[in-house]
């Protein structure tokens, strides 16, 4: 279930927030920039290809592409047996900003997305049917836990303008990594 918990930068083990309710997520991350939206789900056949996972989701697909001008979108799939999960993992686990939005829409599955403004810290696990932008520049980390599974899609203005760069500050390995339990989502 969607999850949102809320911290001070120097206090990782004492959540100031802890909600599961979609419109308070959104209403805590609204200050930040950050848009948060939950979408109906869609019946996709196991294993669906990007074209199906698109063709499923134009109508909110081209209506984020003219709001914001994305230009480029695609699906991205983990699953747990994926031969580069852990070196993927490790990429995005440090605290990085991108010169773009981060946008990703969870098709299935869940991803734990850690936000940091000021001294707060906001840790959104994203599950199927949520949408999550991170506006560009916003210092953050994503965790897909150790057996990741999820489909996702995602929108770029140009994918190149994704590129991690890394602030170098340690503050994500004092906070809690996405530990689903086994059968679960998180």
């Amino acid at each position: 279930m969607t999850h949102l918990r809320v911290y001070f930068a120097d206090r990782p083990d004492t959540p100031l927030a802890d909600t599961r309710d979609a419109s308070g997520i959104a209403a805590l991350l609204a200050p930040l920039g950050v848009r948060f939206e939950q979408w109906p789900s869609r019946a996709l056949p196991e294993g669906a290809g990007q074209d199906a996972v698109l063709a499923a989701f134009a109508p909110e697909v081209e209506r984020l592409k003219a709001e914001k001008g994305y230009r480029s979108v695609d699906v991205i799939r983990m699953v747990p047996d994926h031969p580069d999960k852990a070196a993927l993992r490790r990429k995005f686990l440090s605290e990085h900003r991108h010169a773009e939005d981060e946008v990703r829409f969870f098709v299935e599955g869940a991803g734990l997305f850690t936000l940091r403004d000021q001294d707060r810290v906001y840790a959104v696990l994203c599950e199927q049917g949520d949408l999550i932008s991170v506006p560009a520049g916003t210092r953050h980390w994503f965790d897909m836990g150790p057996s990741p599974r999820f489909t996702a899609i995602r929108l770029f203005i140009d994918p190149d303008g994704w590129v991690a760069n890394f602030t170098g500050d340690a503050i994500a390995e004092r906070f809690p990594r996405h530990e689903p339990v086994q059968g679960q989502g998180g």
